[in-house]
């Protein structure tokens, strides 16, 4: 099996976990929160679920895509980018929020302040990608937060 077919099969094996233990024993960490994002595809349209790393912040979640080290921005950010609302599960909750991905010194300044600070260990991926990390915030529509 191939590298990026078994990536797929743990992405849907993590999702559904996910689902089904609502959140709980989504990371190996307590000090790891992971929430669940699902977006259509961006060429398909078919909802595409999947589990990354957050950080809570004033006016909703952080997030960012590492794709673990990858030159290329992974697939989910890339639909992020092309969706306009997306699904959020945190945990039990289940919520719709509006990302907006961070450019320029607004994204450089959180990623060092915010991120870095509190996640030094995803510098790491930086490094290993070359690229530049891409980072959002999920603002929760209709009051959700």
């Amino acid at each position: 099996m191939s590298g990026r077919k078994l990536t797929r099969a743990g992405n849907r094996i993590g999702t559904w976990m996910y689902r089904t233990l609502n959140g709980r024993m989504a990371s190996g960490s307590k000090n790891v929160h992971v929430l669940m994002i699902t977006t259509p595809g961006r060429r398909t349209g078919i909802p595409r679920s999947t589990c990354v790393r957050y950080l809570s912040v004033d006016g909703g979640y952080l997030v960012w895509g590492t794709g673990s080290g990858s030159p290329h921005d992974p697939d989910w950010f890339r639909n992020l980018r092309h969706s306009p609302v997306a699904d959020v599960q945190v945990g039990s909750r289940r919520l719709r929020a509006r990302p907006h991905e961070l450019t320029g010194s607004q994204r450089d300044k959180t990623w060092t302040e915010v991120i870095i600070a509190e996640a030094p260990e995803v510098a790491r991926y930086a490094r290993k990608a070359g690229r530049p990390i891409p980072v959002a915030i999920l603002e929760p529509v209709d009051g959700g937060e």
